[in-house]
């Protein structure tokens, strides 16, 4: 018959996952890491931290199975380690939401004029990219636009964006897009495009939750990415 220990030991390797999980860089090296494959000194970069300090966080993550690493030439680039690594992010942070208060009085001081948008759902941005009435822009990083995006989506990275909006339509409703809903560049960009007369409103989800419903992301090569495990 187990015994204890045995049982104990089961659920201790379990936890490997939840220890390195629990840290708030780990989660935005992680979150940055659904969008695209990086090298350290881009994470460390993107996420305002020391390269010893983003080091030091992604090897926490690689030891639990959450990240690999690949070395190309003189740099290292991380990446998820499996598709179902992007839903545990999707889904904890879902759970986040639903049970701690606290996360929507942080989502108000981090985006504080998300109520002013209209937003609409992935299934009424896929049939308007499809018959021409929505404009889906992609305001994250050109790297990550370039690793996957919602299909039909222009890229127009949001430092980019004050010099660009004479590109956008004005018949058109523009939609915008970044890393989900814990991600502020769709309000930034949504911002300018109403100012400049132009009718906005934001998909709230981004690649992974487009994924996790069951939809495909474009490549710049063309290629679909591999869908997050069910």
């Amino acid at each position: 018959m187990p015994t204890r220990a045995a049982k104990e030991a089961l659920f201790t390797v379990v936890a490997q996952i939840a220890q390195a999980a629990a840290n708030p860089h780990r989660l935005e090296l992680l979150d940055l890491l659904v969008q695209a494959p990086r090298t350290v000194e881009q994470l460390a970069a993107a996420s305002a931290l020391s390269l010893a300090n983003a080091s030091q966080h992604l090897q926490r993550l690689k030891r639990a199975g959450l990240v690999d690493s690949i070395r190309q030439g003189t740099s290292v680039r991380y990446q998820l380690a499996d598709p179902s690594v992007a839903r545990l992010w999707v889904e904890l942070r879902t759970v986040a939401a639903r049970q701690l208060p606290q996360l929507e009085r942080a989502l108000d001081t981090y985006r504080p004029n998300r109520a002013r948008f209209a937003t609409v759902d992935a299934e009424t941005v896929a049939a308007g990219v499809q018959d021409g009435s929505i404009v889906l822009l992609d305001v994250r990083p050109r790297l990550e636009y370039e690793a996957g995006h919602l299909p039909g989506a222009r890229s127009i990275p949001l430092e980019e964006l004050p010099q660009r909006l004479e590109e956008l339509p004005r018949e058109a409703l523009i939609v915008t897009y970044c890393r989900g809903p814990l991600c502020v560049y769709a309000d930034q960009a949504l911002e300018q495009i109403l100012a400049s007369g132009r009718r906005g409103a934001r998909l709230e989800a981004g690649v992974a939750e487009w994924q996790l419903g069951g939809l495909p992301l474009q490549s710049t090569a063309g290629s679909l990415p591999e869908r997050p495990a069910p």
